[in-house]
């Protein structure tokens, strides 16, 4: 095995499913409409209805129209990827509209506390989905789910929330059928704990789709803090009329945005997943292109390992620098062999390090939380694919890899 790969050498197998070739079909009638990208975003934008009556709406609406207008400019769209850039808009304007709707009419909604809330990060593929799966176990601790994350409200009537979860249950069957080898590599699940990308708005999850430098240069410059401003409103709304419980939130892109997550949710603590970031790149760059491939026609390896090589580097860049000023306390330091390797080892470990505690109930559960789904196939990836070495990765990360020995002698 070379020495640039990880776990395998050679490439995934991105064969086209019936499933998203019929989904293409589909798209291929409204695909002309990716010409005008303005009038759509009108469109979208009427569509969320009242969007523009609250302060900051104009600011957050106003990402996400060059947003649009690229992702429209995207030369390797697919009729389908065109789908799924409305489909990111629309989501996030109409539950913007929602959230602040209901502020409106419940102005109490904006005095609830987020109480020491935990916040998952690290770099992608670092175990951050199966360090939140761990700490989603205990009773004592909430995590937001998927459906409540696509269709944030109060607390629903089960009519609604069997409406809702219905919904989330489509999007998860849509991309096991689009995209058979996401399952193998990062599962979703309608009713499961899943990450904070889905609430943040201005993120990076459009750059896992395609191609963007315009929106990478434009998202390394924005500031992030109003964001996390909706964001804790996002969860207040989640919380409001529900019993209080520790919130446990999650996602790699928080990483480099530690300045605005801590000026928002300043008693928050923060566990730190590490891995080495030669099969860190090398996994996620598999990701990232197996994802793609729903919405693209044809997909670049190389230019996929340069954007996120490059963004993956300034992201750790700025959340070395943050945690530099941040107290000790405020950070938990989790080594990729605590859960990834010996999960019932670690993971009464972890739970010490926030100060809650690992009972029966856990440990009992465990075995579900840290197993793979059924029938998934192991992951394999090759860092040459995407155009990288070794040598390139560690350069990147040199400052990181230091601060991750010392991580792992303690």
């Amino acid at each position: 095995m070379s020495s640039d790969s990880s776990e395998a050498s050679g490439a995934a197998d991105f064969r086209q499913p019936l499933a998203r070739v019929l989904a293409n079909v589909a798209s291929r009638p409204v695909f002309g409409s990716r010409r005008d990208p303005d009038r759509v975003f009108d469109r979208l934008l009427a569509d969320a209805g009242r969007l523009g009556e609250f302060p900051g709406d104009d600011e957050f609406i106003d990402g996400f129209r060059p947003l649009l207008r690229e992702w429209a400019a995207v030369p390797d769209m697919a009729p389908f990827g065109w789908q799924q850039a409305q489909g990111h808009v629309r989501r996030h304007l109409t539950n913007r509209a929602q959230v602040e709707h209901l502020i409106a009419e419940i102005p109490a909604i904006e005095q609830e506390p987020i109480e020491r809330p935990v916040f998952v990060v690290g770099l992608p593929r670092t175990a951050t989905t199966l360090t939140h799966s761990l700490l989603s176990l205990s009773e004592q601790h909430r995590s937001p789910l998927l459906w409540e994350l696509m269709t944030p409200g109060l607390a629903p009537t089960p009519k609604e929330r069997r409406r809702a979860v219905l919904a989330a249950r489509r999007m998860e069957r849509a991309i096991n059928l689009l995209i058979p080898r996401f399952r193998d590599i990062h599962p979703i699940f309608a009713e499961g704990p899943e990450e904070c990308t889905f609430a943040l708005p201005h993120a990076l999850q459009p750059l896992t789709q395609a191609h963007m430098p315009g929106y990478l240069d434009w998202h390394l410059g924005h500031d992030m803090r109003p964001d996390y401003r909706y964001l804790k409103r996002f969860y207040q709304v989640l919380q409001y009329g529900r019993p209080r419980r520790r919130w446990m939130f999650k996602s790699p892109m928080h990483l480099g945005q530690l300045d605005a997550l801590r000026e928002v949710f300043p008693d928050a603590t923060l566990v730190w997943t590490h891995r080495d970031p030669v099969t860190v790149v090398a996994s996620y760059c598999s990701l990232i292109e197996t994802g793609m491939g729903v919405g693209l026609s044809r997909t670049d390896p190389h230019t996929i390992g340069q954007d996120w090589l490059r963004l993956l580097g300034e992201t750790m860049a700025r959340a070395l620098r943050a945690r530099s000023a941040m107290p000790p306390d405020a950070i938990v330091d989790v080594p990729y062999s605590w859960l990834g390797t010996t999960p019932e080892v670690g993971a009464p470990k972890l739970y010490e390090a926030i100060g809650a505690h690992w009972t029966a109930a856990e440990a009992a559960r465990l075995p579900e939380a840290a197993g793979r789904p059924r029938g998934a196939r192991r992951h394999t990836y090759d860092l040459a694919r995407y155009g990288l070495n070794r040598e390139a990765v560690e350069m990147a990360f040199a400052d990181y890899n230091a601060l991750r020995a010392e991580v792992e002698r303690v």
